[in-house]
């Protein structure tokens, strides 16, 4: 049973249907083109006028505070009755009721058969209209203007100052053996009684350079050599570089002398560097172990050394040359890396455009057409050129929200991540938004960053990080080698950019990059934000590419879209 109040709906319709036709039969297609954009065009200020003004219970047209149907509203029961009773006697219920038990009965393979097309034209409208006119030739499109701003800024950096070049350096000691042949001279003396031994005297034989290799005794002066009683001063025995002048040579020996020594020269300089550490020696000739040197065999485990040494040593350097020469760069600041004075290594800000990205190409064609009787007008839609700003102000009420830290209360608090880079080196786990997700983010697994700083990146890369600075994390006797970016994340684009060019409202900077918090704001520094001065142009591009902007004329799009689907089903009226 269909309810009293639809029943009446209804009727009402039908009865305004009816009346546009009565109208249109004493009017030309023309004449009513103009007084529907005429009724439009009045009604549309009303209606703008009418949603900046609290609404009244004068305002709403037949609105009474006693009307008939008020004493149902606390007795739901008596509406079936009311309906039930007045069906009995109503024309268009008994239609309806006919039209049900009369309808023809379709078999549903039937039905499928017959809306195959058009459920495929349903699925991918776009296939079979786009680029075509009402008269189902080829229509027209026009390109919709690209987002006003670009793709974006980022803070690129590089270094000048002092660099810490690491090398290995190695040198080789050799053992340098050589054979010295001398020939020496025998004689014998007696310093006390030459005269009874037969020897030379001792003072003839030492000025030739002598040595005593040995004693025997002199000549016996009582008894028999056999049997001596009384033998006479001892003999030296000597052995002389040179021959002595008046000395009796007793015979020449033979001698065979090898000098040996450690070649270092080559590692004095490494060695005595303050700048190099070395390594143990490793032998790196010993086969064979016994060598002829001048005809003499000589046996040594080992003849020759070698000596690595790791050196680091000091020198100027910068890596700025690219960032300089980019014209679209432009020089922000300059930090030192660390606390000392002067500063060894400074860290130089440049704030570069993002690369372009390919924009996606939007068009208006014929679709947004309104026909009235076979007269058709093309809808020129116009973007609220306030929507955005307005939209930027409720997602930051909604933002503030979400964001709000109950335990400090504050806004739009960060979360400090950091990432490693080398200076003057290739390492560098500081992509960020230059760089692409894809393949950049693969590469940083290969270089051995962590997880955390593959998540900044991909969190850096969506324009959800500001950079705060760098801070040295690694030096090697006093230059800095490593060094550590910090940023302050945020949980969306719009709480980075109220930090950004909010801080500078506040007179609020970031702390020194090794001690920043990523503190949010307090209720009150956001009270004191003024938004309209604030840039948001990078979070409008995002609203262009991702959707229309609203129009005054969407209502009379879905207006037109229900007389459509009301023709398509009941077809025009005869």
């Amino acid at each position: 049973m269909i309810p009293r109040h639809l029943l009446i709906i209804l009727v009402i319709v039908l009865g305004l249907m009816g009346g546009i036709e009565t109208i249109a039969a004493s009017q030309t297609p023309g004449a009513a083109k103009a007084d529907g954009k005429s009724f439009a065009n009045a009604i549309a200020g009303k209606a703008q006028a009418a949603a900046r003004t609290a609404p009244t219970a004068d305002a709403v047209p037949h609105f009474s505070n006693t009307a008939p149907q008020s004493s149902l509203f606390d007795n739901p029961d008596a509406i079936g009755a009311q309906s039930a009773a007045a069906a009995a006697t109503n024309e268009g219920y008994r239609a309806v009721r006919s039209s049900i038990g009369n309808r023809p009965r379709i078999a549903p393979i039937d039905i499928e058969a017959t809306i195959a097309r058009s459920q495929a034209i349903s699925d991918e409208p776009a296939t079979f209209v786009t680029g075509m006119g009402i008269d189902g030739g080829q229509g027209s499109c026009r390109e919709l203007p690209p987002s006003v701003s670009g793709a974006g800024f980022y803070e690129a950096t590089c270094n000048s100052g002092v660099a810490l070049s690491q090398s290995v350096e190695s040198c080789t000691i050799p053992l340098n053996v050589s054979v010295t042949r001398t020939t020496r001279y025998r004689y014998w003396c007696s310093d006390f009684d030459w005269e009874r031994n037969g020897v030379d005297d001792c003072s003839l034989i030492y000025p030739a350079g002598c040595e005593l290799t040995g004693t025997h005794p002199g000549r016996c002066l009582q008894g028999t050599p056999q049997n001596c009683t009384e033998p006479g001063e001892p003999v030296s025995e000597l052995l002389c570089a040179g021959q002595a002048p008046g000395g009796t040579l007793l015979g020449t020996e033979q001698s065979v002398a090898l000098n040996e020594a450690r070649d270092e020269s080559a590692c004095a300089g490494l060695a005595g560097d303050a700048a190099c550490t070395g390594s143990p020696e490793t032998c790196t000739s010993s086969d064979p172990v016994t060598r002829v040197i001048d005809g003499v065999a000589v046996t040594r485990p080992c003849w020759a050394w070698s000596r690595t040494f790791e050196c680091n040593r000091k020198g100027a350097a910068q890596d700025c040359g690219e960032l300089e020469a980019n014209r679209a760069c432009s020089f922000v600041r300059q930090e030192c890396l660390t606390e000392e004075d002067p500063c060894p290594t400074w860290e130089r800000v440049y704030r570069c455009p993002l690369p372009d990205r390919e924009a996606t190409r939007q068009y208006i064609c014929d679709g947004d057409i309104y026909c009235i009787g076979g007269e058709c007008e093309t809808i020129d839609r116009q973007a609220n050129a306030e929507f955005g700003q307005a939209a930027i102000a409720l997602n930051a009420a909604k933002q503030a929200g979400l964001e709000f830290d109950e335990s400090t209360l504050s806004l739009f608090k960060g979360e400090r991540q950091t990432c490693k880079k080398a200076v003057f080196g290739l390492l560098n786990c500081c992509a960020g938004k230059a760089f692409p997700l894809i393949p950049y983010g693969q590469l940083l697994v290969v270089l051995g960053c962590s997880r955390e700083e593959i998540l900044l990146h991909q969190r850096d890369a969506q324009g959800l990080c500001s950079y705060v600075g760098s801070y040295c994390s690694d030096s090697v006797l006093g230059v800095c080698v490593t060094k550590r970016k910090a940023y302050c994340c945020f949980e969306s684009k719009l709480s980075r950019i109220l930090q950004e060019q909010g801080r500078p409202q506040l007179g609020l900077g970031w702390d020194k990059p090794k001690r920043e918090t990523c503190r949010g704001f307090t209720i009150d520094e956001f009270a004191r934000l003024d938004l309209s001065r604030m840039d948001f142009s990078e979070i409008f591009a995002e609203f262009q590419d991702a959707a229309k902007l609203p129009d005054e004329l969407s209502t009379v799009a879905e207006i037109q879209q229900k007389i459509e689907d009301f023709y398509a089903l009941n077809g025009p009226r005869k």
